[in-house]
């Protein structure tokens, strides 16, 4: 039991401790545990001045929509050829709908162009996934953005499409986003997937194509969709230990989460360039199977065409593209000869496989442009507005800080595997079980 003079006592200790505490935080000795506003304490014209980078002296112009029709009405019907059964994924005795990934990060016109080829190229659009990818939280499911928002998504069209869009909590890298795939397949019981990347054009063989199908509107044609229904089956039952399909290297695979889930998942310290190496070879070195098959044409594409409308045959307007993100123009008399060796030539389209061959030629352009001297991913910085929308990122700055990561990931690679390049297994004498264990094998 506490007795009055000692409970003075302690009340007497308590309020001189808090007094000294009170001191202490008020003198020089504990100024560095109590915040200092910096702007109160150094005048405005003492601090250094930063040094802004210069002006461009070029920005592209505005991007435009690709498919102006889709934003007040429902799209046209695909080629009734391409049309597919209902349920025709049951005849090749599969469990589940086959899905269709689509990762998308920004540019829209380059999103929307390959969502809709694969649509009129067959692909049930309830069987496609697009998976925002942006960090915009809910700024795109809320129509906060604006076209020239570099991360713009417009849920509403892609509605009208009647595809799926499945948002990412937060803004992930490619290898993030493909064990994010993955997890998918957990959560939806997917056996098998698909994806593909958000740069590509699609097309069947409409023409036709030896050992595969016969021209488009003759008996026993085959569109996009149902070749990649017949490979997936074909992988099933002729394959246990099957990883990949390769269809056009991997802007379209089709995937086995188990191979993905034996290997550990991709290497997300790897996050950009060279994680499809380090993923791919550890699937070789777990004798997972890796074959390429062929669907139709999957062209790697940087730019849109002019008007989607053409995917859908429409006779009225003639196949071209445009670059969402153009150089500089040349001078007048360059751009006149650039004009003459591009320009499409105005047909009767009315039959729709000569359609389809004005859609190829177009595409074999649209590759050639890509695969010149520019760089492949001038696409991915043609939005510049944005400004005071929500979770606004300077775009410049972050296709800047994606190639630091994608170096620091690349180095991550070389140190991972003691190994400079891709050929780990015939160059580097290398294991599964080698990741992190060995020393570099180069010099300097």
């Amino acid at each position: 039991m506490i007795r009055p003079r000692q409970a003075l006592f302690l009340v007497g200790f308590i309020l001189s401790g808090g007094l000294l505490a009170f001191y202490f935080f008020h003198t020089s000795s504990g100024r560095g545990f109590v915040p200092v506003d910096v702007s109160l304490e150094q005048p405005e014209e003492a601090r250094p001045s930063p040094k802004y980078k210069p002006t461009p002296s070029y920005t592209p112009p505005p991007i435009q929509e690709p498919f102006p029709a889709l934003e007040t009405s429902p799209p046209p019907p695909i080629p009734i050829y391409n049309i597919a059964e209902k349920d025709g994924w049951r005849t090749y005795g599969l469990e589940v709908p086959p899905p269709l990934i689509i990762g998308f990060t920004r540019s829209w016109p380059m999103l929307l162009q390959t969502v809709v080829s694969y649509i009129t190229a067959g692909w049930p659009p309830e069987q496609i996934y697009v998976v925002e990818n942006t960090g915009m939280q809910q700024a795109n499911a809320r129509g906060q953005l604006t076209l020239q928002h570099p991360w713009y998504l417009n849920h509403t069209s892609l509605g009208r499409l009647g595809v799926n869009i499945i948002q990412t909590p937060v803004l992930l890298s490619f290898a993030q986003l493909q064990n994010f795939y993955l997890s998918l397949s957990y959560t939806n019981n997917w056996p098998y997937y698909f994806w593909s990347h958000m740069d590509v054009l699609a097309l069947g063989h409409e023409d036709g194509f030896e050992g595969l199908t016969p021209r488009a509107g003759e008996p026993g044609y085959k569109s996009l969709y149902t070749l990649c229904l017949e490979e997936l089956n074909r992988t099933l039952e002729a394959d246990d230990r099957w990883g990949l399909r390769f269809f056009a290297y991997d802007h379209l695979t089709l995937q086995n989460p188990r191979a993905i889930e034996d290997i550990g998942g991709w290497d997300t310290l790897i996050p950009y360039y060279m994680t499809d190496c380090d993923t791919y070879t550890r699937l070789h070195m777990r004798n997972w199977t890796q074959k390429d098959a062929n669907c139709g044409i999957v062209t790697d594409t940087s730019v849109a065409l002019e008007n989607l409308l053409a995917l859908y045959r429409d006779p009225t307007i003639t196949p071209d593209f445009r670059d969402p993100n153009p150089p500089p123009p040349p001078p007048p008399s360059e751009e006149e000869g650039r004009k003459r060796t591009v320009q499409v030539h105005a047909r009767e389209l009315d039959d729709p496989v000569e359609y389809w061959k004005a859609l190829r030629s177009v595409a074999d352009r649209m590759f050639q442009y890509k695969h010149g001297g520019r760089g492949r991913n001038t696409w991915q910085a043609g939005q510049h507005g944005g400004q005071g929308e929500p979770f606004f990122y300077d775009s410049a700055g972050f296709s800047e800080a994606l190639g630091v990561l994608t170096e620091a990931g690349k180095e991550v690679f070389r140190r991972k595997w003691g190994h400079g390049n891709c050929d780990l297994i015939v160059g580097g004498g290398l294991k599964f079980d080698d990741q992190w264990q060995v020393l570099k094998d180069w010099e300097n």
